[in-house]
């Protein structure tokens, strides 16, 4: 009895491995020959990514992203050798993707912006951005965050869902950018005088360009005073350090030529008093 026993599980085995073995010795070359194709194409995805100028956030997501659709490609030719159906494959398949993508929607919002951003490049690392309020220098562009750092030292991280929807506004990608100070004078002060004081208090530094050349003009003529504009031009990341320098420079000038900028005054009149005809227009 204990003979025919294990004839009947010898017999068994054999059977199972007769119908199953062409099936499993099948899959396992399959699953050995794509993994050593992935392993090839993964080098010559690399030294051809390599000779590109993408950016090197998005190169790695990329390769990430070939291998990970290159092992769903070899697991699921494994899977229908093996016997599944593949309608019962792109189910699962497609059931954990919905699940995935309502989980990690804000996340999967980030990583379509920072695609958006590699991929079209409105600002990159070093540029000086506003973008929703925030100024400063871009130090890291990741696939999911932005990450910038401000005048006085503030890291601030933004995602890049709400970057990509937002405006950007790239201050150092023209080469040159325009210096404008608002200056305001008394009507009684002469305009070509302090024109020439200007555009010899801004062309005194060797930053300033001298095409197009520094202008000055009178911007506007309100109730009390006059406005004049002076413009330069100078390199994008001389920008700020020459504002200040200008600023200084002009009231400098202003001071030695015994010019003033219009201060607000306010008189006050008693009860009574007689006032002045030629204030009483004013009032």
């Amino acid at each position: 009895m204990d003979t025919d026993y294990f004839s009947l599980i010898k017999e068994t085995f054999f059977d199972v491995l007769r119908s199953v073995g062409p099936t499993a010795l099948k899959s396992i070359i399959a699953l050995i020959v794509g993994l050593f194709l992935i392993r090839l194409l993964r080098k010559f995805l690399k030294r051809f990514l390599r000779k590109t100028k993408i950016e090197p956030s998005l190169r790695t997501f990329i390769e990430s992203l070939s291998i990970f659709l290159m092992y769903g490609v070899l697991f699921a030719s494994v899977a229908v050798i093996i016997g599944i159906e593949s309608t019962s494959l792109i189910a699962v398949f497609g059931a954990a993707g919905i699940a995935i993508g309502l989980a990690l929607q804000g996340s999967l919002a980030n990583f379509a912006g920072g695609v958006l951003i590699l991929a079209f490049k409105p600002f990159r690392v070093g540029d000086l951005i506003e973008v929703a309020g925030n100024h400063g220098t871009v130090m890291k562009i990741d696939i999911l965050y932005t990450r910038i750092e401000t005048f006085d030292g503030r890291i601030i991280t933004m995602p890049n869902g709400n970057v990509a929807n937002s405006d950007v506004d790239n201050r150092t990608m023209n080469t040159n950018r325009r210096i404008d100070l608002f200056l305001k004078f008394s009507f009684d002060e002469d305009i070509d005088e302090i024109r020439e004081i200007l555009l010899i208090a801004l062309s005194d530094d060797d930053r300033v360009l001298s095409n197009p050349a520094p202008d000055i003009w009178l911007e506007r003529l309100g109730d009390y005073e006059m406005e004049i504009t002076a413009r330069s031009w100078v390199k994008s990341r001389d920008y700020w350090p020459m504002y200040w320098v200008q600023l200084e420079a002009v009231k400098k000038a202003l001071d030695e030529a015994g010019i003033q900028l219009t201060i607000p005054k306010r008189g006050v009149y008693q009860l009574g008093e007689e006032i002045p005809a030629y204030k009483k227009k004013n009032l």
